[in-house]
C-alpha cells in the first residue's frame, strides 16, 4: 500500500511538472535534461554545405555571444557559455567572412535554444528545438570586404498586406535589383501590426540579392505577449536575436532594440516605450570594450535614440569613441540630428544621429500616382525612399534616395507660378533640401543675377501645406477615394528667401544650389513668370 502511495505521488509530480511546463512562456532546464553550458565550434565552411566536415578547420578568435556575455573561440574554434531555456546564441561576424543565407537572402548567423518552443501567441513563434545539441556549431565562409562599400538603409517599410508589399515591389525594389550595395538593413517597421505579412515582404526584399539584416520595430512585435521577454517570439522566428553585432569592412555594426514591451497592471491595456534594458546595455557594453577604440561603430535601431527613456546609459558607452555614428526611423521624417550635453551627452564632440527617410513615406498615403501608388509624401514635405550609408574607411556619406525619381532628385522648389513686378520683394521662395542639415548651405540666383543667401529655417513646407489641404477638399467630396495624408510638420531641412526687387517682366529660372558638408554640390531650378 505504501509502494502504491509512493508511485501515485511520484505520477502526481510528474504530471504537474509537465503541466507548468506547458503554461505560456514556462521553461526548465531541469525538466528537459538542458545542461547549463553550450559548446560549440566555428568553422571554415569549404564545401559549404553548413557541416563541420573533416578537413574544414576551427576559426581562433571569433566571437560568439548568448546576448549578454560574449566569448572568442579558442585555438581550435570551440567555445563554450552559459544558456538558459530561453536563449539565441549567435556569432558576431568579423571581417573578410560570411554566414550562411537562407533562400531569402536573411544571415543564418543564430540558435535559437528553446526546449519547448515559444508560448501560443496570434503568430508563429519558435518551434521546440528540443535538448540542446551536443554542439553549436557555426559555419563561415571567407570574403572580400574592402574599405570602400556602400549598405541600403530601409526605415519602415511597414506595408499591412500584399497590395503594400507590391507598392514596395514597384516604388523601390525594382530600381534596386542589381545594386553593388554589400548588404542591407531595414530599420524597424518591417510590417504594420499584422506579421502574417513577414513573408511577402521577406520574398520581395530578397529579389535585391544581398544578405538583409533587419532591426525590430514597434509594430513588429506580438502585441498578445505578457512581457518584453516574450515580445520578438515572430521576429526571432524570421529573423533571429533582436539584437546582435556583426563586422563588415572596417566597420562595426550594433543592431539594438529599443523596443520596450509594457504590460500596465490596472486596464489591461499594453503599450511600449523607447527603452534598452540592463540585459541588452551589458552586451553592447561587452561588445563595444572587445574592438578597437579607433574602429568605427555603427548603431542601428528603430526608434530615435533621443526617444530612448535609459539612453544616457548608452551615451556612456559611446560618447567617447572618436567613431561613432547612430541611425534609426520610426518618426515618419527624415533628419540630421546633432547630439550635444543640451540633452546630457558628455562626448567632446556632438554625437551624430541620422532618422532616416521612410519606405512607405507617410504609410502609403495620399493620391495614387498613375502606377496606382499612394505618393506618400512624409509630413516634412520630403518624398518617400531609401538612404545609401557609404563608407571609405572611417569616413561616412549617407545619400537620399526619393523613390522613383532617380539619384537627381535631391529638393523640392516652391515659387510663385506668376507675379507683378510689384510682388516681386514680397514674395518668397523655398528650398526643401531633403537631406540637408545644419551644415548645408543654399543659395539662390534669378536668371543671372547675384546670389542670394537662403536662411535655414524650421517651419511647415507650404508646398506640402496646400498638398494637404487640397487633398482634404478632394475626400470631403469623395470620402474613402484615398487615405488622407499626416498633419503637416516643421521641416528640419528648410530654406527660404524672398526674390529680389524689381525683376523685369518675363520668364525667369530660379536656381537653387545646396552644398552640403562633404562639399558636394547639388542644383535644381524652378521658372517664374513676372507680368502686368
Amino acid at each position: 500500500m505504501a509502494r502504491l502511495l509512493l508511485i501515485m505521488i511520484v505520477s502526481g509530480v510528474l504530471f504537474l511538472s509537465l503541466m507548468l511546463m506547458s503554461l505560456p512562456g514556462a521553461t526548465s532546464d531541469s525538466a528537459e535534461g538542458t545542461p547549463s553550458t553550450a559548446n560549440g565550434l566555428v568553422f571554415h565552411d569549404k564545401n559549404g554545405n553548413g557541416v563541420a566536415d573533416p578537413g574544414e578547420p576551427g576559426l581562433e578568435g571569433i566571437r560568439v555571444s548568448n546576448g549578454t556575455d560574449i566569448v572568442a573561440t579558442n585555438a581550435d574554434g570551440r567555445y563554450e557559455l552559459p544558456v538558459s531555456s530561453d536563449t539565441t546564441l549567435f556569432v558576431i561576424k568579423p571581417r573578410n567572412w560570411r554566414t550562411p543565407l537562407n533562400e531569402l537572402n536573411l544571415p543564418q548567423f543564430y540558435y535559437h535554444h528553446k526546449p519547448i518552443g515559444s508560448p501560443k501567441s496570434k503568430y508563429p513563434g519558435v518551434e521546440p528545438t528540443g535538448p540542446l545539441p551536443e554542439s553549436v556549431d557555426f559555419a563561415m565562409t571567407p570574403q572580400e570586404e574592402p574599405e570602400n562599400f556602400r549598405a541600403i538603409l530601409f526605415g519602415d517599410p511597414q506595408p499591412r498586406n500584399q497590395k503594400e508589399v507590391d507598392y514596395i515591389a514597384h516604388d523601390v525594389i525594382e530600381e534596386l535589383i542589381g545594386t553593388d550595395a554589400a548588404f542591407g538593413v531595414t530599420l524597424g517597421d518591417i510590417v504594420f501590426n499584422d506579421l502574417g505579412v513577414m513573408p511577402a515582404m521577406n520574398k520581395t526584399v530578397a529579389l535585391l540579392g544581398i544578405p538583409w539584416y533587419n532591426v525590430v520595430g514597434n509594430h513588429d512585435i506580438n502585441m498578445d505577449a505578457p512581457n518584453r521577454k516574450l515580445a520578438n517570439e515572430t521576429f526571432e522566428h524570421f529573423y533571429g536575436p533582436s539584437y546582435y553585432s556583426f563586422d563588415y569592412g572596417p566597420v562595426h555594426f550594433i543592431v539594438v532594440d529599443d523596443i520596450e514591451w509594457i504590460v500596465p497592471q490596472g486596464d489591461g491595456r499594453s503599450t511600449y516605450r523607447g527603452g534598452l534594458g540592463p540585459e541588452q546595455l551589458k552586451f553592447i557594453e561587452t561588445d563595444l570594450a572587445q574592438i578597437p577604440e579607433d574602429q568605427m561603430v555603427v548603431l542601428m535601431m528603430h526608434i530615435p535614440i533621443i526617444g530612448v527613456h535609459d539612453r544616457h546609459d548608452l551615451y556612456r558607452l559611446i560618447e567617447q569613441r572618436p567613431l561613432c555614428i547612430s541611425i534609426s526611423g520610426h518618426t515618419h521624417h527624415h533628419e540630421h540630428v546633432w547630439i550635444t550635453d543640451v540633452d546630457g551627452w558628455n562626448g567632446p564632440k556632438p554625437h551624430h544621429h541620422i532618422i532616416n527617410v521612410t519606405v512607405c513615406g507617410s504609410w502609403w498615403r495620399g493620391t495614387p500616382d498613375e502606377r496606382g501608388i499612394p505618393h506618400a509624401t512624409m509630413a516634412d514635405g520630403a518624398p518617400n525612399g531609401y538612404s545609401i550609408l557609404n563608407f571609405d574607411g572611417n569616413d561616412y556619406r549617407l545619400d537620399y534616395y526619393a523613390a522613383g525619381r532617380g539619384s537627381n532628385h535631391q529638393m523640392e522648389i516652391d515659387a510663385p507660378e506668376v507675379i507683378t513686378p510689384a510682388q516681386t520683394s514680397e514674395s518668397l521662395v523655398y528650398a526643401n533640401v531633403f537631406n540637408g542639415d545644419q551644415h548645408t548651405q543654399v543659395k539662390m540666383r534669378v536668371a543671372d543675377g547675384d546670389w542670394i543667401e537662403m536662411d535655414r529655417v524650421r517651419e511647415v513646407d507650404p508646398k506640402y501645406l496646400r498638398t494637404y489641404e487640397s487633398e482634404l477638399k478632394v475626400l470631403e467630396k469623395n470620402p474613402g477615394l484615398f487615405t488622407e495624408i499626416p498633419r503637416p510638420k516643421a521641416s528640419s531641412h528648410l530654406w527660404k528667401a524672398n526674390l529680389p526687387a524689381s525683376l523685369p517682366l518675363g520668364t525667369h529660372r530660379i536656381h537653387i544650389q545646396a552644398i552640403d558638408r562633404h562639399g558636394r554640390q547639388f542644383d535644381d531650378s524652378r521658372i517664374i513668370r513676372v507680368e502686368e
